[in-house]
C-alpha cells in the first residue's frame, strides 16, 4: 500500500478511538440527568467557594445533587463537562463555571429560587 492509504487508514483509525472515548465520557455528562430542572453541583471538600455555594442554596432551599470530583462518579462527571475548577453546577442543560451568582440567579429564578 502507498503511504497516502496508510495515513488515510491510521487517521480513520485514530477518529473512532476519538468518538468512542468521547461517547464515554458523554455518559457521565450530569446534563442527561438534569432534565430542564434540576440542579447538580460538583464541589470539592477542599474548596471555600463550594462551601459559600452550598450555604446560598441551603439559605434559598435550593434542591441540589452534590458530586464531590474527589470520587470517582464526580470525576467523571468533572471530565465530561470539562471541568477546570469548582464548584461547577448543572441547572437544566446549563453548566455553570465557578462561583457566580449572578449566573445562578439568572438560572434558579425561572425554577421559583432567589438567591438575592
Amino acid at each position: 500500500m502507498s503511504g497516502k492509504v496508510w495515513l488515510l487508514l491510521i487517521g480513520l483509525a485514530l477518529a473512532l478511538l476519538m468518538l468512542r472515548e468521547h461517547k464515554a465520557v458523554a455518559a457521565n455528562d450530569p446534563r442527561l440527568h438534569t432534565g430542564e430542572s434540576g440542579v447538580v453541583m460538583l464541589t470539592a471538600e477542599w474548596c471555600g467557594y463550594c462551601r459559600r455555594q452550598e450555604a446560598l442554596f441551603e439559605r434559598a432551599g435550593v434542591r441540589y445533587q452534590a458530586l464531590d470530583i474527589d470520587t470517582e462518579s464526580g470525576e467523571q462527571a468533572y471530565r465530561a463537562l470539562r471541568g477546570r475548577g469548582v464548584p461547577l453546577t448543572v441547572v437544566g442543560q446549563n453548566v455553570i463555571r465557578g462561583y457566580d451568582v449572578d449566573a445562578l440567579q439568572s438560572r434558579l429564578a425561572p425554577l421559583g429560587y432567589s438567591l438575592r
